[in-house]
């Protein structure tokens, strides 16, 4: 049988079946934010000021490497950026692990998710998880010298309120069939994108150029800058040095490819534009690997994302080798944003 994402691409049998359900969904989600906005529900107002970096397509937009490019050039503008997250494939919470949780590169990963410890290694930002990003937010205040904080993903999160919204897409897919759950991918209707601040199209996977018009200065594209791949036993630092080797290195090669991302074959795709011969590896997004899951025959080299990397780490492998991404966005996007949070700043 296909995956239910299959049908989520086109108007069939299966998605206008399931049509009507779509229907009372998005009714719900557009009440519920009615709730909020007009004060029936309650919105944490925070001190600093939030930045919400999400989607309504569901899952495997580019995200993560967008946060980090947004956390960098905070930095560089001089504000000290916090980041808060949902956590996804974090241990649950309890006595001993309770919610808000700090992000610590020198624990154990699987408290916090793969992509925040990413973020955390990338930025050196101060990250706190919680399932509820309102109180990680208050957690991220009383901890840290932050004076601007991003939320990796939370469009939806209306208990938290926001200075600016970005929603990310992905050019490949756009918007599927435009159904919402469960008839299609969408969380909330293409109508919400009218009050976002800002869409950036992920184009990394996609021949489009450029997707809609600029003029209005809401939309932007970012595409992906491909890096060294760097060995797994190296991913404590992001220095390249000498062991590091490129795409160019392994073309016409054959090699495992794996990947436990939203997208998979988003990775898949990017690998065998640069020539390589990829034997694939899917695995459900946050995946949790044991080293038997990388046990592959025959032996040839495993080339795998940088968020797969972070669980694998411990791992006895040889021939094994991740592949960071930076993501490449227009600059006048961020003097954007950085003008939004000097007039926010300004008493």
């Amino acid at each position: 049988m296909k995956p239910m994402t299959y049908y989520w691409q086109s108007l069939n049998f299966v998605s206008l079946a399931l049509a009507p359900i779509s229907l009372l969904f998005c009714l719900l989600v557009f009440l519920r934010r009615i709730l909020y906005r007009f004060g029936w529900f309650k919105s944490y107002h925070s001190k600093l000021p939030v930045i919400v970096v999400g989607n309504i397509y569901i899952g495997g937009n580019g995200k993560t490497p967008f946060v980090i490019w947004l956390a960098k050039q905070l930095q560089a503008a001089g504000y000290h950026p916090g980041i808060v997250s949902r956590g996804y494939g974090a241990l649950e919470h309890s006595s001993d692990f309770p919610w808000p949780r700090e992000v610590g590169v020198s624990e154990n990963m699987q408290l916090y998710g793969d992509e925040p410890f990413l973020i955390h290694q990338a930025t050196q930002c101060p990250v706190i998880i919680d399932p509820d990003r309102s109180r990680a937010v208050k957690k991220i205040e009383n901890i840290s010298d932050c004076d601007v904080i991003i939320s990796d993903d939370g469009l939806q999160h209306y208990a938290m309120s926001r200075l600016l919204e970005i929603n990310i897409t992905d050019a490949r897919r756009l918007y599927g069939n435009g159904l919402c759950l469960p008839a299609g991918p969408l969380r909330e209707s293409r109508q919400r994108l009218k009050s976002v601040d800002y869409i950036v199209y992920n184009i990394s996977q996609s021949k489009l150029k450029t997707v809609g018009e600029k003029a209005d200065g809401r939309e932007f594209t970012m595409d992906y800058e491909v890096n060294s791949l760097l060995p797994l036993d190296n991913q404590d630092s992001l220095d390249f040095d000498d062991h590091s080797m490129t795409l160019d290195d392994f073309k016409g090669k054959i090699v495992h490819a794996v990947a436990g991302i939203g997208e998979p074959d988003n990775f898949f795709r990017l690998l065998e534009c640069y020539g390589l011969i990829v034997i694939k590896h899917p695995f459900a997004d946050h995946f949790q690997y044991q080293e038997a899951d990388l046990d592959f025959e025959p032996s040839y080299p495993i080339i795998m994302t940088e968020k797969d990397a972070v669980k694998c780490r411990a791992f006895s492998l040889s021939q094994c080798w991740y592949l960071p991404i930076k993501a490449n966005i227009d600059h006048i996007l961020a003097d954007h944003i950085i003008g939004r949070l000097n007039k926010y700043s300004t008493p």
